[in-house]
């Protein structure tokens, strides 16, 4: 079973992308040959500052192998490393309907919300599938309002498949966890577009800062409180070991407390949670070669089973299959 993962560069991960996504993709790795790539070349769709980009592309790759992606269980590079995606993106291309892609919720949401509407943008789905079956993926792990990035892929997929013969794997989709709440520093779900993240890597006090301002209600202190209905609890729940999570709980039910001892309590708890996953960001940014070793390593890999597949496609549609007529 080949997984693959891919994570644009559009912005630090905060806790809401790591407890609803990319802790997950991480326990997926080691299944036979799994992909984790840096899409960068998605990221050009709304990304349109080179330097930004750039670094962009560096740091996801660092936060990834610092939250415990293993060069050793797992395949990692940068999207853009692989030229025989975007050859494969062309050929699926041709053979792609108008119809599907104006479907494609991705694109009516994000000029709905006011994005250029380019070719890239629309044709994001392709590049997408050929991200997916340029490397024989038989797991897509997604969040259920990505499933219709899976099922489009399987479409383009069969459809190719139907007139030139049983050339690509289909996917399945394996739909993430989203038991884990996570909100943001105003109690609404964390997203960037809230502006209430707290981000994975930003320096503890920083992030401390922010948790002592996270939002709460006006309940006096000496009234019993619902521990699961709050979202300060919430979040410590998230960090918390089994039993000083059960002491909040009790404290919450008999009441007496005061807020900001609950933010003290998960400030201490998310700075010891992630202390090993900053420890070894600092030792790769230390070490930048190692970085452009593994990614290189990474492209290498990539590169060899997407040519297998690229090929496949090639000569299934006779790109590359005309020489042999000349012989």
């Amino acid at each position: 079973m080949r997984v693959l993962s891919g994570i644009q560069p559009t912005g630090r991960p905060h806790w809401g992308n790591y407890f609803g996504a990319i802790r997950q993709y991480i326990d997926l790795q080691g299944n036979e040959q799994s992909f984790y790539f840096i899409a960068n070349l998605h990221a050009l769709t709304t990304v349109r500052d080179r330097e930004k980009l750039e670094q962009a592309t560096i740091d996801m790759a660092l936060d990834i192998l610092a939250l415990g992606l293993d060069p050793d269980q797992a395949t990692l590079f940068v999207q853009s490393d692989v030229p025989e995606i975007s050859e494969l993106c062309w050929i699926l291309m041709t053979g792609t309907g108008m119809g599907l892609l104006k479907r494609c919720v991705s694109y009516k949401d994000k000029k709905d919300n006011g994005l250029k509407a380019d070719a890239g943008l629309f044709t994001y789905p392709v590049l997408q599938a050929a991200d997916i079956l340029g490397y024989d993926s038989d797991i897509v792990p997604v969040g259920q309002d990505q499933v219709q990035h899976i099922e489009v892929t399987r479409d383009i997929a069969q459809s190719f498949n139907h007139q030139f013969g049983e050339v690509f794997v289909l996917p399945k989709p394996k739909v993430l966890d989203a038991s884990a709440k996570v909100p943001g520093t105003d109690g609404e779900k964390m997203s960037k577009s809230y502006g209430n993240t707290i981000e994975l890597f930003e320096p503890p006090k920083q992030a401390r800062k922010k948790i002592m301002r996270i939002v709460t209600d006006s309940r006096p202190m000496e009234d019993p409180k619902d521990p699961e209905t709050d979202h300060l609890y919430q979040l410590y729940s998230l960090f918390a070991e089994p039993e000083p999570l059960q002491e909040m709980a009790d404290l919450y039910r008999k009441g007496g407390f005061g807020y900001g001892h609950v933010k003290k309590a998960l400030a201490d708890a998310a700075e010891s949670y992630f202390a090993e996953a900053h420890q070894r960001r600092a030792e790769l940014v230390a070490n930048p070669a190692s970085l452009k070793e593994i990614l290189g390593d990474g492209a290498q890999v990539a590169r060899k089973k997407a040519r297998e597949v690229l090929t496949r496609a090639q000569e299934a549609s006779g790109i590359s299959s005309w020489h042999a007529k000349l012989k």
